[in-house]
């Protein structure tokens, strides 16, 4: 399997660079299983399409503002987005700059403060330690910037602050939102509790290397990045409720997919807390989920790998063809698609 086979020609003018309004107000792309038609709604038609007894699994990580900016000894701008948060005010992080900094180097902050550099692995992220006047976590709150992914091509500002969240963000570690997450509002929410539809959570931290592409032709060449995730016996507990009792167990995002099949032990759920790898594509079964809302994501990328697994290869491409035409906005934050498995009854719309 190659990468140039999941690529597609996209109308840069289709990806978004801005949030609509409201939330809810996003267009949602409907891909039946088989050969049943595309259906144009928009998010909030959600509790339309769900059934009472069915149970929508969030992503509750909270993003960290994680960019920051600063000039080296030698007098040479950086820019600093925070991977991961570390002990002792430590963090692992990527640094672009016209000429790399090395260990020992230390950065001076236009927040405040330092940044010395301790080390960089093989991936090409730096290690760091901050000297700054507070803990990182909560000094970042105030000197830090909203990492907007690359292909928003404007800086990120005040609104972003709170667009760029979930409404249900809680667990402090991401520097990627979980974007389908960023459809739902408290009014939606609502709605769907009045059908009958249940939530529950998963912690998933997104990467910064989320936005990595996939450099070899050999996509089973291609290795991950690490994400750190927490499926709680809570959920695990809901799930084996809502599937004894007939429910579908939707996942908001492909954040959901990958922490809850990581959490897959001998083909049961079991609850996990640790870092993951996994790298879903076609040829991979998804048993965790009956159906997923997601957003469109970039060409030849693992996400979009991992829904062609998930919905088909095929009817994937032909949804994302269907999206262009009917000028859908695309990208963190675009508008959604709600995918029911390749093959599946139980997991069919009402």
């Amino acid at each position: 399997m190659k990468k140039s086979d999941f690529h597609y020609d996209l109308p840069p003018e289709l990806i978004a660079q801005a949030p609509l309004p409201e939330r809810s107000a996003s267009r949602l792309l409907v891909v039946p299983p088989g050969e049943g038609a595309f259906d144009d709604r928009r998010v909030r038609d959600l509790p339309a399409l769900l059934q009472p007894g069915d149970l929508l699994v969030f992503n509750d990580t909270r993003v960290i503002p994680a960019r920051l900016f600063g000039q080296k000894d030698s007098g040479g701008r950086v820019e600093i987005l925070i991977e991961r948060l570390l002990p002792d005010n430590e963090a692992r992080a990527q640094i672009g700059a016209s000429k790399a900094p090395k260990p020992g180097g230390r950065i001076a902050l236009d927040g405040g403060g330092n940044a010395e550099v301790l080390s960089r692995d093989d991936a090409g992220f730096y290690h760091l330690r901050f000297e700054v006047p507070d803990a990182l976590e909560s000094w970042l709150l105030q000197a830090g910037r909203m990492p907007l992914p690359p292909y928003i091509r404007r800086a990120p500002g005040h609104d972003d602050d709170e667009r760029y969240q979930t409404v249900f963000a809680r667990r402090i570690g991401a520097v990627a939102a979980p974007t389908a997450g960023l459809h739902f509002d408290d009014a939606l929410l609502d709605a769907l509790r009045a059908r009958g539809v249940q939530f529950g959570h998963i912690t998933l931290h997104v990467g910064a290397g989320t936005f990595q592409p996939v450099r070899v032709e050999d996509v089973h060449q291609h290795r991950m990045h690490s994400e750190w995730l927490n499926v709680g016996a809570g959920l695990i507990a809901q799930i084996r409720r809502t599937r004894e009792a007939g429910g579908r167990v939707i996942a908001v995002g492909t954040t959901v997919v990958r922490a809850l099949e990581s959490a897959l032990h001998e083909g049961e759920l079991q609850p996990f807390a640790g870092e993951t790898r996994i790298f879903i594509f076609p040829g991979y079964r998804i048993r965790s989920v009956d159906a997923l809302l997601t957003n469109f994501h970039l060409p030849e990328s693992t996400l979009l790998m991992l829904v062609s697994a998930f919905a088909g290869q095929e009817r994937i491409f032909a949804a994302y063809r269907h999206a262009v035409r009917e000028r859908y906005r695309f990208f963190s934050y675009g508008d959604a698609m709600l995918l029911f498995p390749a093959a599946s009854d139980r997991a069919a719309p009402p």
